[in-house]
């Protein structure tokens, strides 16, 4: 009897314990739940174009329209220089990367009020969701860079001394960075929502905020020649560095800050491994708050 109960207890594919430890990315179990992973991703881009007039055109429009009218706004009428580069592309390049960052925050601060009815009945690793959220939405932030590439070759016909540079090479590991900053923060906020649910309330307000102090429609060197006072607020915003940099790669026009990725860079790391260990933590108790 013991020797078929050894027996059985080796077939088990896979063994589900508490989880004590206090810090954990199951990266192992992640992959193992590879084809839930994928499946959440289709579900996520599916869900978009389901009962839509437009579908997929709506990932054209909001760049477009945003650009256009920060182009008036702050170009036209409040005068902001752009230097060599038109002002409608200089402002699509900084909307088109501050886009991707704002889906990855605003779909996985959420997480557990969204999916409570699936936490709820079938086990599996939770940070799996909101990683799929970042994934599918590479497809919203590919179909947008497309539109900024076909502006992009339309003013460089046009003899616009707009240009890339050797930096170009790194722009996909800028945009994995945007990513796994708003996957963090994300997780983060979404752990934050469970136990404060007017918190929620405040996020399309801090967004719109964060937004004006990341440099997405202004040179970062303009804040700080005209407001030196205030200047900070967007030197130590790891986001603007981002954006700046993007337009550096992309454009040629602004700097390229080693001392600014590096700080991007590690401000990146901890709001990460912050999010996920507060994700953590909450996955073990959140079924009893939402």
């Amino acid at each position: 009897m013991n020797h078929k109960e050894n027996n059985t207890a080796k077939e088990w594919l896979f063994e589900i314990t508490p989880k004590n430890k206090f810090f954990s990315l199951n990266l192992k179990e992640v992959w193992q739940y590879r084809d839930l992973l994928l499946l959440f991703v289709k579900r996520d881009v599916v869900t978009v174009y389901k009962q839509t007039v437009l579908g997929p055109l709506w990932y054209l429009i909001q760049p477009l329209f945003t650009s256009i009218t920060f182009t008036i706004i702050f170009n036209n009428l409040a005068g902001i220089s752009t230097g060599t580069v038109p002002p409608f592309l200089f402002n699509l390049a900084g909307i088109t990367v501050w886009n991707y960052f704002t889906a990855c925050l605003n779909g996985t601060s959420n997480t557990f009020g969204a999916n409570a009815g699936i936490f709820g009945k079938v086990y599996f690793p939770r940070i799996i969701v909101p990683l799929s959220i970042v994934v599918s939405n590479l497809l919203k932030f590919g179909i947008q860079f497309f539109i900024l590439l076909c502006f992009y070759a339309y003013y460089y016909s046009q003899g616009a001394a707009i240009g890339m540079n050797a930096s170009t090479v790194f722009f996909p590991l800028l945009i994995v960075l945007m990513g796994i900053l708003g996957l963090g923060l994300g997780m983060f906020i979404s752990s934050l929502v469970t136990k404060y649910r007017d918190f929620s309330n405040l996020i399309g307000f801090g967004v719109q905020l964060l937004m004006y102090l990341s440099a997405v429609m202004y040179p970062m060197a303009l804040i700080k020649e005209k407001l030196p006072h205030y200047g900070w607020l967007v030197e130590y915003n790891p986001l603007a560095y981002v954006i700046e940099t993007a337009r550096y790669m992309l454009l040629g026009v602004g700097h390229l800050s080693v001392w600014g990725l590096a700080y991007t860079f590690g401000i990146t790391l901890f709001v990460f491994f912050a999010g996920v260990l507060i994700f953590n933590r909450t996955e073990k108790s959140f079924i009893d708050t939402v």
